[in-house]
């Protein structure tokens, strides 16, 4: 088994960052994220930074679309660029023999759609030609992003891209609210949902990566996620039913990974050890009948959601833990 981040950090330093990530989760590093440098680093602002064709800028009530990129949206995607850039050079040695693992993420089209408004004002997700020409965008441009990490990490044989749905179980029981703030915008419907989540985990595939979905949120259908063509799911293991175990069951069987967050993503009053992290895996697979030595690599550790929020100190405490957790299962 190995273990990954999910994505966000505190602080502003990303080659600082970056080299703890490369240090702690050797098996599958990642890109991290540093929302604190500000809109245009969080995940919404990746995400519109990544989607081709449509433009985007910074409105007092947030992002929102418009005809060419506004300043905002050009820095975000300037950003994104010297991240990779530091990411290209801080892994020449790490990355650069055959046969290595790197993760990115991005913000996905439901998350987006509930996130950003139309030109004329309220979120996309209450158009529907405007949710699909969003999700369409996203899917063009991630093609164009996969190729540009695949050339800057030419030693990486399986890229990982993580697609963050954090918003899609609200977006499918009409729980996001207008702009006003006392309404909810319509139900989207399971098929609609899938269609447009397929465009983009389609474009990763096509790419040659590996495309996963991330979801810390409740609620959200596991099954759809793999029917749209996700070939990883990641959550959180506090919020599973028993509806969820039963399709992480079924994706580990069939070959799928899944990434088990069991680390807690703030600081906790009382730190659990890599025995306990350890024990609890062990048991959840005992539970659903699945032996350690044949899941393998397929079974991936990470914090219960991004790191963003928790201390220095337990951020790196907490990927030790999960690398430590990891190493106990595969032994």
């Amino acid at each position: 088994m190995i273990a990954t981040g999910i994505g966000s950090y505190p602080g502003e330093d990303l080659e600082e960052t970056l080299s703890v990530v490369l240090g702690e989760l050797p098996d599958l590093p990642h890109l991290p994220e540093l929302p604190d440098r500000g809109v245009t680093a969080g995940m919404v602002g990746r995400g519109l930074a990544v989607m081709a064709e449509l433009g985007a800028d910074l409105q007092p009530a947030g992002w929102r679309l418009t005809d060419a990129p506004g300043v905002d949206h050009r820095r975000a995607r300037s950003l994104l660029a010297q991240d990779l850039d530091t990411v290209e050079e801080l892994t020449q040695d790490t990355l650069s023999m055959e046969g290595g693992a790197f993760k990115i993420q991005v913000a996905g089209p439901w998350t987006l759609a509930a996130s950003v408004e139309k030109p004329r004002g309220d979120k996309v997700v209450s158009d529907v030609g405007a949710r699909r020409e969003l999700a369409q965008a996203l899917a063009e441009g991630l093609r164009t992003h996969v190729a540009d990490v695949r050339r800057r990490l030419p030693g990486v044989d399986r890229l990982v891209v993580q697609v963050d749905e954090p918003a899609l179980s609200a977006v499918l029981a009409g729980k996001v609210p207008t702009a006003s703030g006392f309404g909810r915008h319509r139900t989207v419907h399971p098929p609609e949902a899938s269609e447009a989540l397929a465009w983009v985990l389609d474009a990763v595939s096509d790419a040659g990566a590996e495309p996963w979905v991330h979801t810390c949120a409740a609620g959200t259908p596991l099954p759809l996620l793999v029917t749209s063509g996700a070939r990883g799911i990641s959550v959180d293991l506090g919020l599973m039913t028993a509806a969820d175990h039963d399709a992480l069951a079924q994706a580990l069987e069939d070959g799928q990974s899944v990434a088990l967050g069991v680390v807690p993503s703030l600081d906790p009053a009382t730190a659990p050890n890599d025995v306990e992290v350890t024990e609890r895996v062990l048991r959840w697979l005992d539970m659903l009948g699945l032996d350690p030595a044949e899941v393998g690599e397929r079974l991936v550790l990470t914090p219960t959601c991004g790191l963003a929020g928790a201390s220095p100190s337990w951020t790196r405490q907490a990927l030790a833990l999960l690398r430590t957790s990891a190493a106990n299962l595969s032994g």
